[in-house]
């Protein structure tokens, strides 16, 4: 997937591929959790899974864990991270792999510790505008409910 293709490429065709490990957290009734990017970070404002890059000898499991609590005061165990699919989306600021984690169970209260916002969501969803990264795992969760609408709004 190409976010933004009219725009130049930081770091040229050869440019590493960035990790990061996105959290689905998923609720009994079915909502999910979207948080907006934070001010001074690329695409601030824009709503998306929350999550974060992986540290040296992490994996995703444990980054996810690490940044829930780190940007959002959640504790997630582990063994509660469940890998469900990966995107490889091309931002003009990196190239990176997402790796899409479902979460059903979590410790805590929202805490915004980056400033960020957090909203509880269903389809379709009423937050915009939606990072590009996020835009798939909307339409993968409008097919595992049979959703027929879509899953958001367009914005641009």
């Amino acid at each position: 997937m190409i976010a933004d293709g009219e725009r130049t490429r930081q770091g040229g065709p050869d440019r590493a591929v960035v990790d990061v490990a996105v959290g689905v957290l998923l609720q009994a009734s079915g909502q999910f959790l979207l948080t907006s990017r934070p001010q001074g970070k690329v695409y601030a404002g824009y709503w998306e899974f929350p999550g974060g890059k992986l540290e040296a000898g992490e994996s995703v499991a444990q980054a996810l864990s690490r940044e829930l609590l780190e940007e959002l005061g959640l504790a997630v165990a582990v063994d509660d991270v469940q890998l469900w699919k990966q995107q490889m989306v091309d931002y003009p600021h990196a190239l990176v792999r997402l790796n899409f984690c479902k979460i059903f169970r979590w410790q805590g209260q929202l805490q915004m510790r980056e400033q960020q916002q957090a909203a509880w969501q269903s389809l379709p969803v009423q937050m915009q505008p939606v990072l590009p990264g996020t835009v798939p795992v909307l339409a993968w969760l409008a097919e595992e409910q049979g959703f027929k609408e879509p899953t958001h709004s367009r914005t641009d």
